[in-house]
């Protein structure tokens, strides 16, 4: 099956499903500023930041959409 990656001249995020939540990892995440404190795990990592959101959560949608941008702008950065 597997499983949705966004992309944008490169991987933005990465949705995974577990048994009490969703994922979305970021695999440049470590790189990313996140001012809301979304990312609640995979925090010990160096590179990859991730946010699992469980199915009470609330969801605070312009902070996602900001970080989901600065992995967009941390890729394009990247481009020659």
């Amino acid at each position: 099956m597997g499983v949705p990656v966004w992309s944008h001249n490169g991987i933005v995020c990465v949705g995974d499903t577990l048994k009490n939540a969703v994922r979305l990892t970021f695999p440049k995440g470590a790189q990313i500023k996140d001012p809301k404190k979304l990312f609640n795990t995979r925090l010990e990592s160096n590179t990859v930041r991730a946010i699992d959101f469980h199915e009470s959560d609330p969801v605070d949608e312009a902070a996602l959409k900001a970080l989901i941008l600065e992995a967009v702008k941390l890729n394009m950065s990247k481009v020659r």
